[in-house]
């Protein structure tokens, strides 16, 4: 009898934390079109209007999926792992950590740099630009300061709004100089300073998803940024 016990005790155990390590999700409902004859088959619309062929209006049809809510577990790959602290250009001391839930879309770069980072910038903007704005709210625009001297929060928020981005979804970071080097090194980012206003170093834009994880990179100055926007849009339409 003891032993039946024991085995009831122990099933209902294993069950519970079964039950408990299932990933929570959400459902997310969809209304799309159709033709009520489907003259089409089985083709939908996403907008209201009516059927090409029977011309008949098209009626509502509401699926859903329940879609993986993001776990609160950092993966050995995150920069959420890096405990180094920044200020923000609105002088708020964070760690990488509290970016956590967003698509993160960083960048290296000085604001008194004259050549290459003003076209860093540039590419950023047009990055933004192909994000549609039911998004916008999904990404945040990241800048780390590679000198970090210099460009305290006060100067970083100057530079904010000298190139139109002084808005929330767009971040400055000034840090240290052991947490620049290496927040670098973990983006690849490679950079000399070459006199105590000029720095040499790579240009990359980098994309990480809302756990931290890196998943793409775009190297290079005014190159095609499809890839880059795909990416973006991928991790932000996940979360």
């Amino acid at each position: 009898m003891n032993y039946t016990k024991y085995f009831l005790i122990l099933v209902i155990a294993l069950v519970s934390f079964g039950a408990c390590k299932e990933p929570k999700s959400k459902e997310i409902a969809t209304i799309t079109y159709q033709c009520p004859m489907k003259c089409e088959g089985e083709k939908i619309y996403h907008k209201e209007g009516q059927c090409p062929v029977c011309n008949m209006d098209l009626k509502p049809v509401v699926t859903s999926e329940k879609i993986p809510e993001l776990s609160d577990e950092i993966s050995e790959n995150s920069i959420f792992n890096l405990t180094s602290k920044w200020n923000t250009q609105n002088n708020k001391s964070i760690r990488l950590k509290e970016l956590q839930g967003k698509t993160l879309v960083m960048v290296m770069i000085y604001t008194t740099c004259k050549a290459a980072c003003p076209r860093l910038v540039a590419d950023m903007r047009n990055i933004a630009k192909e994000i549609p704005e039911k998004l916008t709210s999904k990404v945040q625009y990241v800048f780390v300061s590679i000198d970090p001297k210099n460009d305290t929060p006060q100067r970083l928020k100057e530079f904010a709004k000298e190139n139109y981005m002084d808005e929330e979804n767009y971040t400055f970071l000034q840090g240290t100089v052991d947490g620049v080097r290496e927040f670098a090194n973990v983006l690849s980012v490679k950079y000399k300073e070459i006199s105590p206003l000029d720095f040499s170093h790579s240009n990359i834009i980098t994309v990480f998803n809302p756990q931290g994880e890196l998943v793409h990179q775009q190297e290079g100055l005014g190159v095609d940024n499809k890839e880059t926007v795909a990416q973006i849009l991928a991790s932000a339409t996940a979360n």
